[in-house]
């Protein structure tokens, strides 16, 4: 149904395109980025991303029956020494694909990278406390709530509190066990 490939400039087009707000951008990407999301932005983040031993690995989400490039997800602060890393960056862009259960297929093709290929123990991640589908889904897959960090995020007149969640290697077997492990497998696009 989907698979991960490598992002790569080619991309940056569409993925600019999908980012039509401030606060979308915030919400996409944290602070990692400024409005209006640029391609330089893009290409300084790509350089140092998808490369061995990069900290960040960025990933287009490709629906296989289309061929349609219908998002993007990342792998990032890759620390192999503590085996952790960081899940960014998670979109599906493409309207017609949102709502079809693709979310939970890129986070477990994101896990699988991240536990099996990179051998990591620990992958955490940071949801605005207001994106109560995001909540859910990372909950659902097993993920655990670590805490609330308050009021961290400044958009324009406000701010933005998140809540900081991980799921362990052992975890995710377990929750892939309880709920099978189809749609799985090596990142596509070296």
């Amino acid at each position: 149904m989907i698979e991960l490939k490598y992002f790569t400039e080619g991309d940056i087009p569409q993925l600019i395109s999908w980012i039509d707000s401030p606060e979308f951008l915030l919400q996409w990407s944290g602070t990692g980025f400024t409005y209006p999301l640029t391609h330089q932005q893009l290409i300084k983040y790509l350089g140092e991303a998808n490369k061995v031993g990069s900290e960040i690995q960025a990933f287009k989400v490709v629906h296989v029956e289309s061929s349609k490039v219908i998002g993007h997800i990342s792998l990032g602060s890759i620390n192999l020494h503590n085996r952790n890393a960081r899940m960014c960056r998670v979109l599906i862009g493409d309207e017609e694909m949102k709502g079809k259960g693709l979310a939970p297929l890129m986070v477990n093709k994101l896990l699988n990278i991240a536990f099996v290929q990179f051998g990591l123990h620990k992958v955490s991640l940071a949801v605005y406390d207001f994106n109560t589908p995001a909540l859910k889904l990372y909950q659902k897959m097993g993920f655990q709530t670590e805490g609330l960090i308050r009021e961290a995020s400044r958009i324009v007149n406000d701010y933005w509190s998140y809540y900081e969640m991980s799921i362990l290697d052992r975890e995710w077997s377990s929750v892939l066990n309880e709920n099978g492990r189809e749609n799985l497998g090596k990142v596509d696009g070296d």
